[in-house]
């Protein structure tokens, strides 16, 4: 449902001042959320979730569990981030420049 309304999400949620780095932070710096920015997301939700009724699992108890999930549909970039393989797997402290 929420990979459906994907252009209409992205629209309304550009519209509320830092909620998609907020949303992709675990994405971007490879830290997790906190719970005051776990509030916070949850709080945009509630208010984005009267154009997306679907948005409202997220808002509820424990819908932070699917965060994750969301940040990864409304993820933008062409190319997906994968420390990891990229870095040729163990080697952690490598740090190489993407354009």
């Amino acid at each position: 449902m929420v990979a459906k309304n994907k252009a209409l999400l992205l629209h309304e949620a550009e519209k509320i001042s830092g909620f998609m780095k907020l949303l992709m932070k675990p994405i971007n710096t490879r830290y997790r959320w906190t719970k005051e920015e776990k509030k916070m997301l949850r709080m945009h939700l509630w208010h984005l979730s009267y154009y997306i009724p679907a948005l409202m699992i997220f808002a509820l108890p424990f819908g932070s569990f699917l965060f994750p999930v969301l940040a990864e549909i409304l993820d933008r970039r062409g190319n997906k981030r994968n420390g990891a393989q990229k870095s040729g797997g163990n080697n952690h402290n490598h740090l190489t420049l993407e354009s």
